[in-house]
């Protein structure tokens, strides 16, 4: 080990506050909980990064993002199961609410804010809470996720109820704020998920389904937006794009059903209108005008020479499914 290092074994410290004080424990076995976490074990390759060239340093990062998606590989079994319970959730009227703190937190909005203008869905049928609420977005409310109340109490504000899907997200795996949310979600029988990068966690034991990515030390010890945030996002762009094509948002893999808001959305559904049928730029144009902007319904006009009061009637029975509609429209001619 680099001479300068030193570590320190064994906490011989006991600080603690009251409760009042937000709880704040450097007791030893909390200390102990803490080093024991796989994502704050200290990374060998990274040991003396200080001392590194910056090409050695971004490409030791680089090496070790690639160790990523490798993490992610054993557990997509769970993966596809959790998105069949949010897209049957979903289907039968819930909605799939992530809860977290920090990165973890910060990461389930950004995934939920994404949603209404990529597929079309409307705002709260997937949402994000943090703890500290929105400030928490932009600065760090450090004490808020210390809370298990917090989380409990943020989810009631949402009116939780057994249709929804409560998807915890915590690097450690033991956030207090989301131990609460999913204890809460539990107790209303909603369908649990919780994401981490820690094995055996205290919140992969509350929920119905863990999906736990062992993503490794981190090359700055416990920095969790790293490697482990990496593992968050694509397990969370997983459940979510997952989840809409099962209900239908796509055709192919073409995002039918966006919302045309700005000017690079609006030559987006042109230009998935036009590939999607191999029509002309004015057909397009045309088809979108009679449809109110929806490039799903566009495509059926254009695909089947009909109109929006059909487009919306074939949809409609095939459950938003444009491929389904086509194929129910086509057989009904026969």
């Amino acid at each position: 080990m680099h001479p300068k290092i030193a570590l320190v074994n064994k906490m011989d410290i006991n600080f603690t506050r009251s409760k009042k004080d937000n709880d704040f424990d450097m007791s030893e076995n909390n200390f102990s909980l803490l080093s024991g976490l796989a994502t704050e074990k200290r990374n060998a390759a990274s040991e003396n990064i200080d001392e590194f060239s910056t090409i050695d340093v971004v490409r030791l990062i680089n090496d070790e993002d690639k160790k990523v998606a490798d993490a992610i590989t054993p557990i997509l079994p769970n993966i596809a199961k959790a998105v069949d319970i949010i897209a049957a959730g979903i289907a039968s009227g819930g909605r799939l609410i992530y809860c977290g703190a920090g990165t973890s937190g910060r990461l389930g909005v950004l995934d939920a804010a994404e949603c209404p203008p990529t597929f079309g869905v409307s705002q709260g049928l997937v949402t994000g809470i943090i703890a500290g609420g929105r400030a928490a977005m932009f600065e760090a409310q450090e004490g808020a996720e210390d809370s298990p109340e917090l989380g409990a109490t943020d989810l009631k504000k949402l009116s939780l109820t057994e249709k929804d899907i409560v998807v915890g997200i915590a690097a450690s795996g033991r956030t207090p704020y989301v131990i609460g949310a999913l204890s809460y979600a539990r107790s209303l029988k909603s369908k649990t998920i919780a994401v981490s990068c820690s094995p055996d966690s205290p919140i992969s034991r509350i929920a119905d389904i863990a999906l736990t990515a062992v993503t490794g030390p981190e090359i700055i010890t416990g920095s969790t937006r790293m490697k482990a945030g990496t593992a968050e996002k694509m397990i969370l762009n997983m459940l979510s794009t997952g989840t809409m094509i099962k209900l239908g948002k796509t055709y192919g893999n073409l995002m039918v059903d966006l919302k045309a808001t700005n000017k690079k959305l609006v030559a987006r559904a042109k230009n998935i209108v036009m590939s999607a049928t191999g029509c002309t730029m004015d057909e397009s144009i045309d088809a979108l005008a009679k449809s109110n902007g929806s490039a799903k319904k566009a495509i059926f006009i254009i695909l089947t020479g009909t109109d929006a009061d059909k487009a919306a009637y074939w949809l409609s029975e095939a459950k938003g499914h444009l491929g389904l509609a086509l194929k129910l429209y086509n057989h009904s001619t026969k």
